[in-house]
């Protein structure tokens, strides 16, 4: 049986860094985004790379969701999917995500905001995740399997105790292999990684956090203070190591 491991985050967080790290343990297939061409196509969003990612991606969520349930690339014992919660558009049924072993990965909304409108122009809190990450726990919580919630600020002042409990949950070995990798880029990441993943290209590992004076205005602002609610509901429940 092939352990599936959903990592649901939202944009700019360390989901990236996160996929390295469960790939670099050698026993481990990893999917990057597998709904990100089915989101571009059914909503119309002018991402950076978007006719790439469309022209290269599958865009039938049904398909995707066949693959990802499906046998593990390379017959690998565990696969670890790298998801977006705002790729779970309200058309998609969510019957199959009770099949994997889902983990919420959250960050304080005006962090991601100010990363967020760095690269894009505008910005709602659909497109930050947090409304649906908590509509994902709500759900999961009511079928009886309420997901770990890791929290990436806590995450990054100690990974290897992050890791070492998300592994003992999962039922599987830690290894410290998890903690660094080597630079560059994987043929693993999405097509628009030249768009998105430099910073993560020139890592080895897991860097500290760093404190920043994020300062918002105008829509950034009120997006960050809507998400606020919901990121401290998420947080309320977080994994304490």
């Amino acid at each position: 049986m092939t352990l599936r491991i959903a990592m649901w985050s939202g944009p700019r967080n360390i989901s990236t860094a996160m996929m390295r790290a469960w790939e670099n343990r050698g026993d481990c297939a990893v999917s990057d985004e597998p709904l990100y061409a089915h989101y571009l196509a059914h909503t119309g969003l002018d991402h950076p790379g978007r006719d790439e990612v469309i022209a290269t991606g599958e865009t039938d969520w049904q398909r995707v969701v066949a693959t990802l349930l499906g046998p593990a690339p390379g017959g690998a014992p565990v696969w670890y999917q790298k998801h977006m919660t705002h790729h779970l558009l309200p058309h998609i049924d969510h019957g199959w995500i009770a099949q994997l072993r889902n983990v919420l990965l959250i960050r304080d909304p005006r962090d991601v905001v100010a990363s967020y409108i760095k690269s894009r122009a505008t910005v709602t809190a659909d497109d930050i995740g947090l409304p649906q990450q908590v509509a994902l726990y709500d759900e999961l919580s009511a079928a009886g399997v309420p997901p770990p919630i890791i929290d990436a600020g806590d995450f990054l002042r100690n990974p290897e105790g992050h890791l070492r409990a998300l592994c003992d949950w999962l039922g599987i070995d830690f290894t410290d292999r998890m903690l660094h990798w080597p630079k560059g880029p994987r043929d693993s990441d999405g097509i628009w990684a030249p768009h998105w993943y430099a910073h993560v290209w020139e890592s080895t590992g897991f860097e500290a956090p760093v404190a920043r004076d994020v300062q918002l205005s105008g829509e950034a602002a009120d997006v960050a203070e809507t998400c606020r609610p919901l990121y401290g509901r998420l947080h309320d429940k977080r994994m304490l190591v």
